[in-house]
């Protein structure tokens, strides 16, 4: 599942090796990196808050959103670790990848990859054992897409789906599963053809009485516009 890499902790990089018998304490407050073999080599990074968490956000396109953990510890949020999965540079197959309606096998290959090796790696590595309700799915644009398509599917591993400025290749089910997770979305009025995605998943998922925001705002496309909102989204899905 996993090869031999090197990790960076706190701007260095060093080898990887078993776990030290407290990971959390270890590298608190920093970003660790891990290699897995899974299509060819990809990379998960993860943010650990300085104090043990008490909430976890699994994150498509984690090169980025990883990197946004550090905004929370000045956002008053319960203390959250996010572990981001890398995506593809390559757009097609990224989108592929993220959202199930285009290449059926290859979503589903991610799909095991991303809430099954990741996850057991996670609350292996850092003694994670936190329950759905304190667990969630973040993407944005395609990412978003992902994160809604396995919110869906896996409401008793994810409590909670962060989507931002999602795109239009994964579109709401004619019926929708039960139980179904809280959301919440967000999309800016500068990005129409995003906004309107966003509603259609606010709508449908309302009808269906699953608990829902959907916050339009003065925003594009973009990773300041998504990530001045992922506080925000953090603080809704855990801050209670």
């Amino acid at each position: 599942m996993k090869k031999q890499t090197r990790i960076r902790v706190n701007g260095k990089l060093t080898e990887s090796g078993p776990p030290p018998a407290q990971p959390a304490g270890a590298v608190s407050g920093e970003f660790v990196t891990e290699m897995f073999e899974y299509d060819g080599g990809r990379q998960v990074t993860v943010y650990v808050p300085p104090d043990p968490p008490e909430a976890v956000v699994f994150a498509g396109d984690g090169r980025g959103i990883s990197k946004w953990g550090s905004l929370l510890q000045k956002a008053g949020v319960p203390s959250t670790m996010v572990v981001g999965v890398h995506g593809l540079a390559d757009e097609t197959l990224r989108l592929h990848e993220y959202s199930p309606g285009f290449d059926p096998e290859r979503f589903a290959a991610h799909e095991t990859f991303f809430t099954g090796d990741v996850r057991t790696w996670a609350a292996s590595r850092f003694g994670l054992a936190l329950p759905a309700e304190r667990t969630a799915v973040c993407g944005v644009s395609a990412g978003g897409e992902l994160a809604l398509a396995l919110g869906l599917r896996h409401p008793h591993v994810y409590g909670a789906v962060l989507c931002a400025s999602p795109g239009g290749g994964y579109k709401p089910p004619g019926i929708m599963p039960s139980p179904l997770p809280r959301t919440y979305l967000v999309a800016g009025t500068h990005e129409p053809f995003y906004l309107e995605n966003a509603r259609r998943w606010a709508d449908a998922l309302r009808d269906a009485d699953a608990e829902v925001v959907m916050n339009e705002r003065a925003g594009s496309h973009g990773g300041a516009f998504w990530r001045e909102e992922f506080p925000l989204m953090v603080a809704w899905a855990f801050g209670r």
